[in-house]
């Protein structure tokens, strides 16, 4: 077994990241849209953390994420979730609209002994809670406290500690260690000044159009102001970055929409199988759906709910009625008072087709590279075929197909690495590994853990068709468009 790279199995992360940090916020900029500026902010904490250059003895890193709702301020912890743990679940959030009482902020520390209810009551701050959101690809446990500035005083008071030295004692005198976690605070302090200065309500000021840096300036300001009015110096001083969100432009929000009805269609080829049908949204009706989902002051945050009612629950109705035959093309556009959405389904001659699944196969053996090309074209797939990981890469990089199979030997670099650049580049790509060897222990966990089996060599080709057919169903669902 040859020399592995460091950066994959080392303990403090498993998962190989983007090349530079630029790899890394352009990646967390696409889940999070319109945002690249908040990006740049966080990024270099998570560099730092898996360089080993972090600072002892306190967090990885501390932020405070500002601005107006629907900015996308919880889903950038999300995304990062997704980026090193594969979900965006992977975060232990603590909703601090439920503290907002002083004896309320006793949940998340316990009862100390004496009390009553002391064996009953369990911390919401563990260790083990906080070290089940890490994950054997990366052990950075992410903490996010939601709407800081509803929670009581004490709660702030509480985290200081945390803040200062990364320990938190609990009410039974452990203690807690967050060394190895990233802490985010959200807030939406300032946000009805912010929206004042967006939009002013009466004046010569609200005729103006201020140059959008000057506006981002003047945001910035709002919300640090509020801040400072709110929490104590000793408090803010603990924080690594306070990140203000700008508000989100038409195009911006224009792509959030084009993401959930990507998502959309996604979930109706999960769910319904072999009974999907492919979703085509007039320009007309996505107008309609950002008109009814968005708004200066609420941002996307209605969006999902506003495509829900007008679009989700229709084409639900209708396909419980059996009005959606199986491979149609669903067209959606707008009523002519404009007032909802007409859903409309055409079968026959002019039904979709959805397009072949593809697979990228890397191999640097060309005799059984070019016999997985035939058996998967003989199988109707699109099949792109790469001789090294640099090739793979480019084509990956170029067509983004919806499953990639991995030789572990490729020259000097190996199929697990590769398979989990592949992951961080589109983390909806099944990634199949083949071998004629042993793994090492740590690569057969990052296997199991990152979803990706492996196709031991001698096989026969009804091998190579079965586990890719019985990943093919998921992978169709990822590579619809």
């Amino acid at each position: 077994m040859k020399n592995k790279d460091l950066s994959v199995t080392s303990p403090e992360l498993r998962v190989k990241s983007p090349d530079s940090p630029d790899d890394l916020i352009a990646l967390l900029s696409k889940k999070v849209v319109g945002q690249s500026a908040a990006m740049k902010h966080i990024v270099p904490y998570v560099h730092m953390f898996q360089s080993g250059l972090s600072p002892e003895g306190r967090p990885a890193g501390v932020f405070l994420l500002l601005g107006l709702t629907g900015t996308g301020k919880t889903r950038t912890v999300e995304a990062i979730a997704e980026v090193l743990h594969g979900n965006a679940k992977n975060l232990l959030k603590i909703d601090c609209g439920e503290f907002q009482m002083e004896h309320e902020v006793a949940k998340l520390i316990g009862s100390p002994p004496g009390y009553l209810g002391h064996r009953e009551t369990q911390p919401m701050l563990s260790q083990q809670q906080v070290d089940t959101v890490a994950s054997p690809n990366c052990p950075l446990s992410l903490v996010l406290f939601d709407e800081i500035e509803k929670a009581a005083p004490s709660l702030t008071r509480l985290l200081l500690g945390i803040l200062d030295r990364a320990k938190l004692r609990l009410g039974d005198n452990t203690t807690v260690d967050f060394e190895k976690s990233l802490i985010f605070f959200t807030s939406n302090l300032g946000a009805r000044e912010m929206i004042r200065e967006i939009n002013p309500d009466i004046g010569f000021q609200g005729r103006l159009q201020r140059p959008s840096a000057d506006l981002a300036s003047r945001m910035e300001g709002i919300a640090l102001a509020a801040v400072r009015k709110r929490f104590s110096p000793e408090f803010i001083n603990r924080i690594d970055a306070v990140v203000t969100y700008h508000p989100l432009d038409s195009v911006s929000l224009a792509t959030i929409l084009d993401q959930n009805i990507a998502e959309l269609q996604n979930h109706v080829n999960t769910r319904l199988g072999a009974r999907c049908f492919h979703l085509e949204a007039l320009p007309e009706s996505l107008a309609f759906l950002l008109k009814k989902g968005t708004s200066e002051e609420y941002g996307a945050r209605e969006l999902k709910r506003t495509i829900h009612r007008e679009l989700t629950q229709p084409l639900a109705t209708l396909v419980a009625a059996g009005s959606i035959p199986p491979g149609s093309r669903v067209m959606v556009s707008l009523s002519q008072d404009q007032t909802s959405l007409v859903i409309t389904a055409i079968a026959g001659g002019a039904a979709y087709k959805r397009r072949p699944l593809s697979i990228l196969i890397v191999d640097d053996n060309k005799d059984l590279l070019l016999f997985l090309e035939q058996l998967m074209k003989k199988a109707g797939w699109e099949v792109l075929t790469a001789p090294s990981a640099e090739k793979a890469r480019e084509v990956f990089a170029r067509s983004t197909p919806s499953t990639v199979l991995l030789d572990y030997v490729l020259g000097t670099e190996d199929g697990v690495t590769l398979g989990l650049q592949i992951q961080l580049m589109a983390g909806y790509t099944d990634v199949i590994i083949m071998t004629g060897g042993e793994l090492a222990p740590e690569e057969e966990m990052i296997c199991r853990e990152r979803d990706m089996p492996i196709l031991r060599k001698p096989f026969l080709d009804v091998d190579v068709l079965n586990i890719i057919r019985s990943r093919s169903h998921k992978a169709a669902a990822r590579s619809a468009s």
